[in-house]
């Protein structure tokens, strides 16, 4: 890993822990030990560190899912894991780094909102299909029309108005939405061993 994956990964740390606006860049600098001349480097500006830091951690994102994916042994326990680690990102998160991307960096929740559509479209939409063709989900539900509940159902959870981060746990909440509903779409064979994990797991 390079210097500026490493900063970037720093970062990522800071602001999922304690939100965006709560450092300046020059607390930040100190805070990771970075010169002015290697931030203005690697930097054009405040809002360009975001957006960087933000893409950053969409990219660590991606990778942890695929590997999440290889660890799994069938599609149902596929989308329990993404959806378990979903939970586990969320109560992780300071509710700060959320605000903080919608209210003062718009063009960076905008991308966030982008990948959500693009990128975990096509991989909740492929591991769907594949439940489907295996016998785990059934066959009757509509692969389009339920990709897309799963993505507004995570638009609904992180919509601070609908469940503000102060009065609701967003991790239970994001367990009371998905796995849940996850149920709905299995066949008895696919319930079988959604119930087992859930059993073992203490779901």
């Amino acid at each position: 890993m390079g210097i500026p994956e490493t900063i970037l990964g720093q970062l990522v740390q800071v602001f999922k822990s304690e939100g965006i606006e709560r450092h300046t860049e020059e607390e930040l600098m100190e805070r990771l030990g970075i010169q002015q001349s290697d931030y203005n480097a690697l930097f054009s500006g405040k809002a360009d560190m975001v957006r960087q830091v933000v893409q950053h951690d969409l990219y660590l994102g991606e990778q942890r899912d695929q590997e999440l994916l290889q660890s799994a042994r069938n599609p149902v326990e596929e989308i329990i894991l993404l959806l378990l680690h979903g939970i586990k990102e969320l109560q992780a998160i300071s509710p700060a780094y959320i605000y903080d991307m919608q209210q003062y960096h718009p063009q960076v929740w905008q991308l966030c909102l982008d990948h959500l559509n693009s990128y975990n479209h096509d991989l909740n939409f492929g591991v769907l299909n594949k439940g489907v063709v295996q016998g785990y989900f059934r066959k009757d539900i509509n692969l389009q029309l339920v990709t897309k509940i799963i993505l507004e159902q995570f638009n609904l959870i992180i919509n601070p108005h609908v469940f503000p981060p102060d009065r609701y746990d967003m991790g239970e909440v994001f367990r009371s939405i998905y796995l849940y509903y996850v149920r709905g779409l299995c066949t008895d064979k696919g319930s079988r061993l959604a119930e087992e994990y859930f059993s073992k797991n203490n779901i």
